[in-house]
């Protein structure tokens, strides 16, 4: 039965910025047009090409509700109003690759001698094999956030991995069934607060270092949605140019990026999407940024080895990285377990552990 959406809130996004940013040119999948054949084979194309050339794209039409949406940002703007103590209660063995529940500020050490301030609660996938203990203002409202949650699987995952499946020449279930809901994998929602500098701590980030909240990364699973949150920071790498650009908020959209394991799986035809956090424009950069995202994964026990697809296979794609260098080849759990520790671990100096091996035939990189 759905859970109705109590309407007792109020969550208001901040202006957006005036400033004149390099913003990136992003194709638009839409949904609306899944419904039919030939729009799901425009879509295919679209996206294709969005995610070898672009990285990112926006998805519009899901079917999902502003007001649900709204009603997660004020949950985690709720979960972020109280106090650190009580939040820290819910910290994992950060040091040892867990990740679900919080992750406090400081934890990482950014250009000109700052400390991170970023905060980040992960809510794992409700699939019975991640049962954890949550703050009230969470577990009060556990079971809206599973509909959510699950509303993410039926309306935009599900249909983009069918469309990854089309251009790859592929069943149109063969992502969809990597990806079932019910089987155990490391998908998980977040709600992630990037608290803002003060002017002392801004002077030393933008002029002594490099301006960014977080260096160039990328994300480890199949696909990442971000929500639409109005402050201007998330800058994408793009795969042809390499020139950097800022992603723009598009009303009622979602941002969605290509990561690890879709590279993987695909021989590194569909590349793994670089991408970083900087310090917002001058008119933006006295607030807080709350950010809502949803991190796709395939099933933990599926092999990180390249997938038969007769378009990779006449293009020449038939091998990753790790079947190139005649490395073991890790499952999806595995290489989760391995990257989020790389990731995880407290860093004391700037550029600490890169090129790091996480696992042999992929090492930890910061991308400039």
């Amino acid at each position: 039965m759905p859970i109705a959406v109590p309407q007792i809130f109020k969550y208001d996004y901040v202006p957006e910025t005036k400033e004149n940013l390099d913003w990136a040119d992003l194709p638009t999948i839409d949904l609306s047009k899944f419904s039919n054949p030939e729009g799901k084979a425009e879509l295919a194309q679209i996206l294709i090409e969005a995610i070898r050339t672009k990285g990112f794209f926006y998805v519009t039409n899901f079917g999902i509700p502003q007001e649900k949406v709204d009603r997660q940002f004020y949950l985690g703007s709720k979960f972020y109003d109280l106090p650190l103590d009580e939040k820290s209660k819910y910290i994992p063995d950060l040091e040892n690759g867990e990740y679900n529940g919080y992750r406090p500020a400081g934890r990482a050490a950014l250009a000109g001698g700052v400390r991170d301030q970023t905060e980040v609660y992960n809510i794992p996938k409700f699939d019975g094999y991640h049962d954890r203990d949550h703050p009230d203002v969470i577990k009060e409202n556990i079971g809206e956030i599973e509909e959510f949650a699950r509303s993410l699987h039926t309306n935009v995952l599900d249909p983009l991995h069918a469309l990854i499946a089309i251009a790859l020449e592929l069943p149109e279930d063969f992502f969809i069934n990597l990806h079932k809901y019910e089987n155990p994998s490391e998908d998980h929602l977040r709600y992630m607060m990037y608290r803002h500098f003060s002017g002392d701590q801004l002077k030393k980030l933008t002029e002594e270092g490099d301006g960014l909240y977080s260096l160039g990364h990328t994300d480890l699973g199949t696909l990442t949605l971000l929500f639409r949150q109005p402050v201007a920071a998330l800058q994408i790498k793009d795969h042809k140019t390499n020139d950097w650009k800022w992603a723009k908020p598009l009303d009622g959209s979602l941002t969605v990026n290509t990561c690890d394991a879709l590279s993987f799986l695909t021989g590194g035809y569909i590349k793994s999407t670089v991408h970083r956090v900087s310090v917002p424009p001058p008119d933006q950069n006295q607030y807080d940024r709350l950010g809502l995202l949803y991190f796709a994964r395939p099933s933990n026990d599926l092999p990180l080895k390249t997938i038969k697809s007769p378009l990779l296979e006449r293009e020449g794609f038939t091998q990753n990285e790790f079947e190139k260098g005649g490395h073991k080849v890790p499952t999806m759990g595995e290489f989760v377990k391995l990257k989020q520790t790389w990731q995880q671990k407290k860093r004391q100096n700037y550029r600490e552990r890169e090129d790091e091996v996480i696992v042999e035939g992929f090492k930890g990189k910061y991308h400039d």
